[in-house]
């Protein structure tokens, strides 16, 4: 056992002696959520509305805290080794815990050992996205463009391993596209090179997506959704399933994780005034920009790690993607 996890069982170990007192009087001061991407993004987005409910029903100040780099590694490390006190959380997507694990021979945490399980967020496809400059305007029209210039065909994504960059693994695996990733330090930079046409194309995260693919002006040109199912949202916007790509579904989830050892008492608690969030005004805001509310148990966020993991493991080794 490393120094980090041994302070941590200790601090554990300490607070379950202390009882049920300090359940009930926690929280006594700021509590911080740790998020491994830039501010704009769409993780970012769900932590700042998870903040704000968690700050009116606790009674204490909620801190975002953005750590972006490495794929969302350097802010998982950040929170594995922080005090298991129920006084930091972390926000995030389901590349980092599912797929991360794969891309890296060190990533300074271990998914299942260094994280207590709190709750699924929301459930989030991708629309993908294309600049105007592009010639292709549906799905088998971009098939038949990268295939016609192979590698050349730019595709940004918030990092490798991310949910954008697992979407379009997936498209290049199942179409057999040669397609050039592209990874940036979260979705906002790679948007921003996606409209200034730095980029080609890309599969963003539905809520920052959501404005360009309803856009009149066509900043950016929405192709197709990667759920089973168009998003009432934007009814006109085909799924890539049948749009050209029978059985494609790639959608991703963001939830959130407790430093190992944090008490249950703190996480179930959390975990029923998230919930309670999600089926109100926090879930229909979420709906709004095409995030399904999630919700659940703790034990189902990690039987969502568990089994994303074997998923995005089997699609990486399929790409031919190897730990770096």
């Amino acid at each position: 056992m490393n120094f980090d996890r041994m302070r941590r069982s200790l601090l554990a170990l300490a607070l379950l002696a202390a009882g049920s007192v300090s359940a009930q009087t926690w929280p006594t001061g700021p509590i911080k959520l740790i998020v491994p991407f830039p501010a704009g993004g769409s993780v970012d987005m769900v932590a700042r509305a998870v903040g704000k409910r968690l700050s009116e029903t606790l009674g204490q100040p909620v801190v975002v805290d953005n750590r972006a780099g490495a794929s969302g590694n350097i802010g998982a490390e950040a929170a594995a080794r922080s005090p298991a006190d129920g006084n930091t959380f972390f926000i995030t997507s389901s590349g980092v815990l599912a797929a991360n694990q794969f891309l890296y021979k060190r990533t300074g945490f271990d998914t299942q050992k260094d994280f207590a399980p709190v709750i699924r967020l929301v459930i989030q496809p991708h629309i993908l996205l294309v600049h105007p400059s592009v010639p292709a305007k549906t799905v088998p029209e971009l098939i038949a463009l990268a295939k016609a210039q192979p590698g050349k065909v730019t595709v940004g994504n918030a990092g490798v391993g991310t949910g954008q960059d697992i979407a379009a693994r997936q498209f290049s695996t199942m179409t057999g596209v040669n397609v050039l990733h592209v990874p940036y330090k979260g979705g906002a930079p790679a948007l921003n090179d996606l409209l200034g046409g730095q980029i080609q194309a890309m599969f963003e995260t539905s809520p920052t997506a959501l404005p360009y693919a309803r856009d009149s002006k066509q900043q950016l040109r929405a192709v197709a959704i990667t759920s089973t199912r168009r998003s009432p949202l934007l009814p006109n916007v085909p799924t890539v399933a049948e749009a050209g790509i029978p059985g494609f579904d790639s959608v991703t989830w963001i939830g959130m994780v407790a430093p190992a050892g944090t008490p249950k008492a703190i996480v179930d608690r959390v975990n029923a005034e998230l919930n309670k969030a999600l089926q109100g005004d926090m879930g229909k805001q979420f709906a709004d920009i095409a995030l399904d509310p999630a919700g659940g148990t703790p034990q189902d966020m990690a039987e969502a790690i568990r089994k994303d993991s074997a998923e995005y493991g089997r699609i990486l080794k399929a790409a031919g993607v190897e730990p770096q």
